[in-house]
């Protein structure tokens, strides 16, 4: 596990860390991870998020709903090699709209930032309708993780 200074206070900004390791079926003929990989290292921060704060994609579903992305970005600040040990800071941004905002920062074993980005998911009902206000669910999650 890599270790670091925590840089935001959990209470006001929701946030975990993930470790993983860069695997051989993930980089190029130069041994760097692909540029697309780096989505998925997003999906698997969001999936640890959810596990934490009890708003993972099943929760989600259970309650009737689903939350596509319909926004990422990804900005490359150093490269990721195969077999470097890597960490992915996943952190929740409030908003009063009926989406879910998530930032990124991905460091590597030098503590260095080698990859930031946001994805933004909306809410899509049973039968695929888009939900212009928040759901009930999601208010009351809100609540509980004190930021309502």
């Amino acid at each position: 596990m890599i270790k670091r200074k925590e840089l935001y206070n959990e209470a006001t900004l929701l946030t975990v860390l993930t470790d993983f390791q860069a695997r051989f079926n993930e980089v190029d003929s130069l041994g760097i991870v692909w540029h697309g990989h780096y989505i998925a290292y997003f999906e698997e921060g969001r999936e640890a998020f959810g596990r934490k704060h009890g708003i993972g994609y099943l929760d989600v579903q259970r309650e009737g709903f689903t939350t596509p992305i319909v926004k990422s970005s990804c900005e490359h600040k150093l490269p990721l090699r195969y077999g470097e040990l890597a960490q992915i800071e996943t952190t929740y941004v409030d908003t009063l709209s009926a989406k879910m905002i998530f930032r990124y920062k991905i460091y590597n074993e030098q503590k260095q930032v080698i990859c930031t980005g946001e994805t933004i998911q909306v809410f899509l009902d049973k039968d695929n309708n888009l939900v212009l206000n928040s759901p009930e669910f999601f208010l009351r999650w809100k609540e509980k993780v004190g930021l309502v």
